[in-house]
């Protein structure tokens, strides 16, 4: 989750609800059997091409369903009169677009007109979990692609810095829970974070702390040499967990252990609303893989879109 700059207007904050639309996990059987088929071949080639793909796809999904619901307004590209979600701020850093092109590629040639754009990204969010060791589940599909991308809408993401009220409030604003916020906080178990995300917490951190005194001491001496005063090393940062490749319950260990990466991520900790189920997903990793399963199809929920269009290119509107 990519941290927001600070933002000199005024923004309404609309809630996107669950949506009340009837998604199908069978949706495709008859009009495109194959689609869940050619977009696990895509995924699964473009990661084994570039081990960074998992993350970063998972991170997509997430950052589409939150502003304006799961209707690929991330995936559309900006013009001259509009700057799109993808050029928001938080989303700078979101890559790989080009999976996602070539997974709509490939299923235009095989059902021409059929997959939103949507549905391609939830169905390549499950399927890097599950090639990464995490969970499967049954993706619920039907979404419509939207037409309309606001690059201003992504101040309306959770920052790295939230707390865990700010986090709760933004997550219940999309009729998700305190339990599928800290479930989907899991999903940092892949990635990896540059150091403007969490540097605040290593120096001048507050009038009291030099540095964030939630953070393991010996953790933070060693973010510390990753990120140096004045770097300017665009790719410095930090593996968000031990096992960054492998999706498991590691990063619900670290946060115990005071070593979460951002400060949203320790904040779960902090507070007791979050605390007992961050310590019960790192006991139980087949519990975090059941309760994250759960979370990542409430979330695929949120603001589906019924009354759009099948994009025909995933990157304009038709």
């Amino acid at each position: 989750m990519a941290p927001l700059v600070q933002h000199i207007v005024v923004v309404l904050l609309i809630a996107i609800p669950l949506t009340k639309a009837v998604l199908d996990a069978h949706y495709y059987d008859k009009t495109c059997p194959q689609a869940e088929s050619i977009i696990f071949q895509t995924l699964r080639n473009a990661s084994l091409y570039d081990r960074k793909v998992p993350a970063r796809i998972l991170r997509m999904f997430f950052h589409d369903c939150f502003i304006r619901g799961c209707d690929a307004s991330i995936l559309l590209g900006s013009t001259p009169g509009n700057k799109a979600e993808k050029d928001g701020p938080p989303n700078i850093s979101v890559r790989s677009f080009y999976v996602i092109d070539d997974a709509k590629t490939n299923l235009e040639s095989a059902c021409p007109h059929t997959v939103s754009c949507a549905d391609i990204i939830a169905v390549a969010a499950r399927d890097v979990v599950a090639m990464s060791g995490g969970p499967h589940w049954n993706v619920l599909k039907g979404r419509k692609d939207g037409r309309v991308s606001i690059a201003n809408e992504t101040i309306d993401l959770p920052a790295p810095s939230s707390n865990s009220t700010q986090l709760i409030q933004s997550f219940a604003k999309r009729g998700l829970g305190v339990k599928d916020l800290v479930a989907l906080s899991g999903g940092h178990t892949l990635g990896f974070s540059h150091c403007s995300s969490f540097e605040a917490r290593l120096r001048n951190f507050s009038s009291l702390h030099e540095v964030d005194p939630t953070l393991n001491t010996e953790f933070a001496e060693n973010l510390k040499k990753k990120c140096p005063k004045h770097h300017t090393d665009s790719n410095a940062g930090q593996f968000l967990d031990s096992t960054a490749s492998t999706f498991d319950n590691e990063y619900y260990k670290r946060v115990i252990a005071g070593k979460g990466v951002f400060a949203s991520d320790q904040a779960l900790y902090g507070d007791h609303r979050t605390k007992w189920i961050v310590e019960s997903f790192a006991r139980d990793q087949a519990l975090f893989f059941s309760e994250f399963a759960s979370s990542m199809v409430r979330l695929g929920n949120v603001g589906v879109n019924e009354h759009g269009e099948v994009r025909t290119k995933c990157r304009v509107v038709n």
